[in-house]
């Protein structure tokens, strides 16, 4: 297991084994993402967003964007 040390001022090193697995450098971006009560995960946020171009597939049927506006003032006429 690797561990890190929380200086007085709320910082630690990464170790550079945890480093190079995430592949992260300075001035890069990690996300803590709370798993469960007390508990997170340490994740890099290096990604571009083109990387999650068709992710998930493509959807069964297309929407319009009117259909959309639509679908979002009766949401939202709904919850008054």
């Amino acid at each position: 297991m690797t561990t890190a040390t929380l200086t007085s001022k709320g910082q630690i090193t990464i170790p550079a084994d945890v480093r190079n697995e995430l592949k992260v450098d300075a001035g890069d971006r990690v996300e803590f993402v709370q798993i469960a009560p007390g508990r997170y995960e340490f994740v890099a946020a290096t990604r571009e967003v083109t990387e999650l171009k068709g992710m998930f597939g493509k959807p069964p049927k297309a929407v319009s964007i009117e259909a959309m506006n639509a679908a979002i003032a009766q949401r939202g006429a709904a919850a008054r």
